[in-house]
C-alpha cells in the first residue's frame, strides 16, 4: 500500500467534528445481503468497514452512528455473514452508504464458509460501484495478522487508482500511551500507506477524527473537505 503518503490524522476542529458526528448520527438500516448480486445499485458514495472477527466492526459503527444496536455484534464471533448497508443523509436525502462486511478468521466457522464469504468480499471489494473507501479494523494488540495483510494486497490496485483507505486500531484504551505510540509505529510500517488512527468506544477516543474523515471522504467537494 504504497501509493498514498503516510501522514499523521490531524484531530477534527469542534466545527467540523460537530457536522460529521451529526451526520454520522443520520445512519440508518438500508438492505442486508448474502450475496453480492442481491445489493442495490447505489449512486452514492459507499464506505466499507472490514476486518477479522471480533476486530470491533460493529462497536466502531454503532459508536460513530451514535447508536448503539444500528450494527449487530453477535456474541459468537464469525456468525454475521452478510453484507449489512446504511444509508448517511439528513433529511432523508442519502448522500453516502456505511457497508459492514463479515468479518474473517474465526476458526470456529466452517472452511467452507469461510471460503464463501471471503470470496463474497473479495468480490465485494474488487468491483463495487461506488466504493470510495475502505476502513480496516485491527485489534493493535494482535497486530495487522497474515489474513489483514493478503486483504491489503487485494486492495492495492484499487488504491493506486484513489480510493480512500483508513486503518483503525481499535481497543486503543486496553493499551498503555508507549504502547499506543508503539502499535501506530508498527502498524504504519505494515501498511506501507494510508493513515492510522487510534480508536477506543470506551474513552471515545479517536471517535471525532474518524468521523470528520469518513465525511469528507464521502463530499469531497464540500467546503472543509480536502483530499484526505
Amino acid at each position: 500500500m504504497t501509493s498514498t503518503p503516510i501522514t499523521p490524522m490531524a484531530g477534527a476542529p469542534a466545527p467540523e467534528a460537530k457536522i460529521a458526528m451529526g451526520w454520522m448520527h443520520t445512519a440508518k438500516f438500508l438492505t442486508t445481503a448474502a450475496q453480492l448480486h442481491h445489493l442495490p445499485p447505489l449512486a452514492v458514495p459507499e464506505i466499507a468497514f472490514v476486518g477479522r472477527s471480533n476486530a470491533g466492526k460493529s462497536t466502531c459503527i454503532n459508536t460513530l452512528t451514535q447508536q448503539k444496536q444500528l450494527a449487530f455484534a453477535s456474541k459468537k464471533p464469525g456468525r454475521t455473514q452478510h453484507i449489512n448497508l446504511f444509508a448517511l443523509g439528513r433529511q432523508g436525502v442519502m448522500d453516502a452508504v456505511l457497508a459492514d462486511l463479515p468479518g474473517y478468521g474465526y476458526a470456529a466457522v466452517s472452511r467452507s464458509d469461510k471460503m464463501r464469504w471471503q470470496q463474497v468480499m473479495v468480490n465485494y471489494l474488487v468491483s463495487r460501484p461506488g466504493l470510495t473507501g475502505i476502513v480496516l479494523l485491527c485489534d493493535p494488540r494482535l497486530g495487522l495478522t497474515g489474513l489483514d495483510e493478503a486483504l491489503l494486497e487485494v486492495l492495492r490496485p484499487r488504491v493506486q487508482q484513489g480510493l480512500k483507505f483508513l486503518i483503525v486500531l481499535t481497543k486503543a484504551d486496553k493499551l498503555t500511551r508507549a504502547e499506543q505510540a508503539k502499535a501506530l509505529s508498527v502498524t504504519r510500517l505494515q501498511a506501507g500507506g494510508g493513515q492510522v488512527r487510534l480508536f477506543s468506544a470506551l474513552k471515545k477516543q479517536g471517535v471525532d477524527e474518524v468521523a470528520w474523515l469518513l465525511w469528507q471522504w464521502a463530499h469531497p467537494a464540500a467546503p472543509g473537505a480536502d483530499s484526505a
